[in-house]
């Protein structure tokens, strides 16, 4: 999608990764199939390019810190790092002024039991790194549930978060250009299935001061982070309208996808255009949307019958 904003734009597009027929690859005009550690190939790359940007936070350090000393990476290696570890996450966060679930660091069994004394129980017991869609993560509801939870969670260390009882999900996409012009787009509600985004309403059915305050909070730490390209921010609404900030993407997000029809710039084209150095218009809805995630052979057999309904817009990217 990202690939596709670029062509509109005048842009060609070269994709790395080690997937052979991605969904990129399939759109894009060029495609190199090579591991994240292969430097030769890293290399190679960045000199058929003017400049980088990602859309998946789990690549190793090195192969960012390389490109980054080839071409300009946007955005940086640094926020990379702080939105791929939790402790990182929620360190800069709370050090911005930013208001985050109660948490406490578990390098070890011995810390875990302090912990969860601190925070109270339930709580949530979560890896620092490479967790998603629900994985490296369990809730811990007694006592009996400490030492098995410490077992199965790897890499260490944990991070553990006291329960949030709130009210809704939402999110909000924020991007910052070259210029430090910062444009947010409407704060959405995201409700979820077995962990994995389900369907997103644009916008989230909140109080308008709720709404702003949460592009209020997605702008500052657009600016902390001096972020150049796109964000976004996972936050938790309070059943008192508070607002706590769960966690950060810093690239295209599965709650943003209703850009791409319900107004005049997506979320992939601003993404290009903060990338590319190009003017940021303002993220203005022109429609109310819900956008419904499709997930597995369940969902993908309704494909037909989205196909004949009119007034969906149907999006398939050609994951395999």
């Amino acid at each position: 999608m990202s690939a596709m904003a670029a062509a509109r734009l005048g842009f060609r597009t070269h994709v790395f990764s080690p997937e052979a027929h991605g969904p990129a690859a399939q759109v894009a005009a060029f495609s190199t199939v090579a591991d994240y550690a292969d430097m030769e190939a890293l290399r190679r790359f960045a000199e058929a390019v003017d400049v980088v940007t990602f859309e998946f936070e789990n690549i190793p350090a090195p192969a960012l810190a390389l490109l980054e000393s080839l071409r300009p990476v946007r955005p940086g290696a640094k926020i990379l790092e702080i939105s791929q570890d939790r402790l990182l996450e929620k360190q800069f966060l709370n050090h911005a002024g930013i208001a985050t679930a109660p948490w406490a660091a578990v390098h070890n069994m011995a810390a875990l039991a302090p912990a969860a004394a601190r925070l109270g129980l339930p709580a949530v017991l979560k890896t620092t790194r490479l967790g998603y869609d629900g994985k490296g993560q369990t809730m811990l509801r007694g006592p009996d549930d400490l030492a098995p939870a410490f077992a199965l969670l790897a890499p260490k260390p944990l991070v553990l978060e006291g329960f949030v009882a709130f009210a809704a999900e939402i999110s909000v996409m924020v991007a910052r250009g070259v210029d430090g012009h910062v444009v947010a787009f409407d704060a959405v509600e995201n409700r979820h299935k077995n962990h994995i985004l389900d369907i997103t309403l644009a916008p989230a059915p909140l109080p308008l001061t709720v709404l702003a305050q949460a592009q209020d909070i997605a702008r500052t730490i657009a600016e902390k982070l001096q972020l150049v390209g796109l964000l976004g921010v996972e936050m938790f609404v309070t059943a008192d309208g508070g607002l706590i900030v769960n966690e950060i993407a810093p690239r295209p997000h599965n709650s943003g996808h209703w850009t791409m029809d319900a107004c005049s710039c997506s979320q992939f084209e601003m993404h290009i255009r903060a990338v590319a150095g190009l003017p940021l218009p303002p993220a203005t809805r022109h429609s109310d949307a819900v956008m419904k995630n499709l997930v597995g052979p369940e969902d993908m057999a309704l494909w037909p019958q989205i196909l004949a309904t009119p007034g969906l817009i149907p999006h398939h990217y050609g994951k395999t």
